[in-house]
This record gives structure tokens, C-alpha cells and sequence, in this order.
């Protein structure tokens, strides 16, 4: 798996082939096969282990106990997953995916988002639609920010600024500050 993260982090996600990965891996096509399937057998092993990283590097308890500690500690945590080489792999992988109105492993991804969730802001009493907005707002927010990240092949000049708005955002929506925006 490793193996297609590098390949797509050096050359796109067209660079990884069978015979890229092979070559990478040290391995055959036929024990990448026997252990995965096909290539979207291995490329969704990718997806899922990107998501245990994810969820890791959200374990343990928020810092602080008032929401705002926790918002914090929720954006900054994110953004090491988000803003990270190994996810910039792992989306390129997400749009490249043939579509499949539900593949087999997005219920159990977005699952374990809403029990991070859960777990972050217990107090949120929002609907289940309205906080599959907010979380969908989120991994918009980090997944955009990345995005410019990587085209400037550079760290973003104003991140703790925008990555402040989200915290804010998050914050007053969670909070059920009155600026609320329709449901």
C-alpha cells in the first residue's frame, strides 16, 4: 500500500500502475493480486488505511474540557491528516475511483467519522442531517486548503487564519451561536 502512495505522490495517480507498484513493492503483480484482488482491491486497502490514520491521529481525548479547547484540537489534528503528502495520495485516488453510487467501504468511513465526531462534541444537539453538513464542511474546508497547498507546492501563507475561520465556524455551529444558517 505504501507502495501506491508513493507512486501517486511522485507522479499522479496515472503513475500507479500494476507494474509501478510491483516494481515499488518488491512484490509481484500476482501476490499484489492474491492479497487485494485488482487494483481497486488495493486502492480501497489505501482508502481505509488512510481513514485509521485519520481516526489515530484523532484518538485520545480533546485537549481541554470547554468546546472551544476541543474545537481547536479538533482542526489542529485534522489538519496533520489533511494537510499531510499521504492524504493529498489518498484523495487523488477518491476522484479517480470508477463511480459506484455506494462503494462498499464509504459506510464504514463515514461511520467512524460521525463516532470522532461524536466523540469530539458530545453536546452538539443538532440534527443528524445538519451535523453531516457541518462535518461535510469540514473535510471541504481541509480538503480545499490542502488542495492549494499542494498547487503551491509550498505552505500556505495565511493557514492559521483560515484554519481560525473553520475553527469559528465550527465553534458557533456546534455551539448553537445565534448566527446559525438555515437547517
Amino acid at each position: 500500500m505504501a507502495a501506491v502512495v508513493e507512486c501517486i505522490a511522485e507522479g499522479g495517480y496515472q503513475a500507479a500502475t500494476a507494474a509501478e507498484i510491483s516494481r515499488r513493492s518488491g512484490l509481484t503483480w500476482g501476490a499484489v493480486q492474491h492479497h487485494f484482488g485488482d487494483k481497486d482491491g488495493i486502492l480501497a486497502a489505501v482508502l481505509e488505511e488512510a481513514f485509521g490514520r485519520f481516526v489515530e491521529t484523532l484518538a485520545g481525548e480533546p485537549a481541554g474540557r470547554d468546546l472551544e479547547d476541543r474545537v481547536r484540537w479538533f482542526v489542529e489534528r485534522a489538519w496533520l491528516h489533511f494537510g499531510s503528502p499521504h492524504y493529498r495520495s489518498t484523495y487523488s485516488i477518491l476522484v479517480n475511483l470508477p463511480s459506484d453510487p455506494e462503494p462498499p467501504w464509504q459506510k464504514r468511513l463515514f461511520d467512524a467519522w460521525i463516532d470522532v465526531w461524536k466523540r469530539c462534541f458530545p453536546e452538539s444537539r443538532a440534527s443528524e442531517r445538519r451535523t453531516v453538513s457541518l462535518m461535510l464542511y469540514a473535510i471541504a474546508v481541509l480538503t480545499g486548503l490542502a488542495g492549494v497547498q499542494a498547487l503551491n507546492r509550498a505552505p500556505l501563507g495565511n493557514l492559521a487564519l483560515e484554519l481560525g475561520w473553520l475553527e469559528q465556524t465550527l465553534l458557533r455551529e456546534i455551539g448553537g451561536g445565534a448566527n446559525r444558517g438555515a437547517s
